[in-house]
């Protein structure tokens, strides 16, 4: 039976974390709301699920994951009740909190990118914030990216495995979310993100490892891999980038 994945079908978003660690892995999976509604689909079948009054432990929002009986919302929470499922994390106690407290890590960098164009209210439009976006973006770009970026480079650097990865010799969830946090600032902040990359070459080859990873290379070649754009969590002003 396949993993079905709930998320919005017209962004990357946070399910895209999810959705590279399940290509990675060359798991079966739905991605449910980008499916047909004659099929049972589609986004009014997520919200169906989501916001039915039988489902004992309901959701937030998209993304979550349905495996069964098991629904799991959250992007952290998903990847870290998929690593071991999949093969994407070790086998120690241990080294998994270690790959979900890098999990977590991510998911705070991603929150501050999205409050670059929304710093006040994600109910507003960007462009009835724009004074503080920028203000907002400057201490992102100058402050926050550069010590997000340092402090994964040194966990590389500290890896006693190797700097190929994060958490051991191989492949996990934590390095494939790095990447699309990688992917995600060279969008949203061209400029500022290869000026960051430049001080970080451990975490520009984990990149660039990513990428050429078969089944990675194989979706991120795919229709299955959105587009970028405005609508997601990564967007480009180029006012905001410097």
């Amino acid at each position: 039976m396949p993993y079905e994945l709930h998320y919005w079908p017209t962004i990357q978003g946070r399910g895209e974390f999810v959705r590279l660690a399940l290509e990675a892995a060359g798991a079966d999976y739905l991605d449910v709301a980008r499916g047909p509604e004659g099929d049972g689909q589609g986004v009014a079948a997520m919200m169906r699920f989501m916001d039915s009054p039988d489902l004992p432990h309901p959701p937030f929002a998209p993304p979550f994951l349905v495996d069964g009986q098991v629904v799991v919302g959250q992007t952290a929470a998903i990847l870290l009740y998929l690593g071991p499922r999949l093969g994407l994390v070790a086998k120690s106690e241990g080294q998994r909190l270690w790959t979900h407290q890098l999990q977590l890590t991510i998911a705070d960098a991603v929150a501050e990118a999205h409050d670059t164009h929304h710093p006040i209210a994600s109910s507003l439009y960007y462009e009835d914030q724009k004074p503080e976006a920028a203000r907002r973006a400057q201490e992102f770009r100058e402050l926050r990216v550069p010590k997000y970026l340092a402090w994964f480079e040194s966990v590389l650097q500290r890896n006693p495995k190797g700097r190929a990865h994060l958490v051991g010799a191989r492949l996990s969830y934590a390095d494939l979310s790095l990447f699309q946090l990688v992917e995600g600032l060279l969008y949203a902040f061209p400029k500022a993100g290869r000026r960051a990359l430049t001080q970080t070459p451990c975490l520009e080859a984990l990149h660039d490892r990513v990428a050429g990873h078969k089944r990675v290379a194989a979706y991120l070649a795919s229709d299955r891999r959105l587009a970028f754009n405005e609508d997601g969590i990564f967007r480009r002003y180029p006012e905001l980038d410097a």
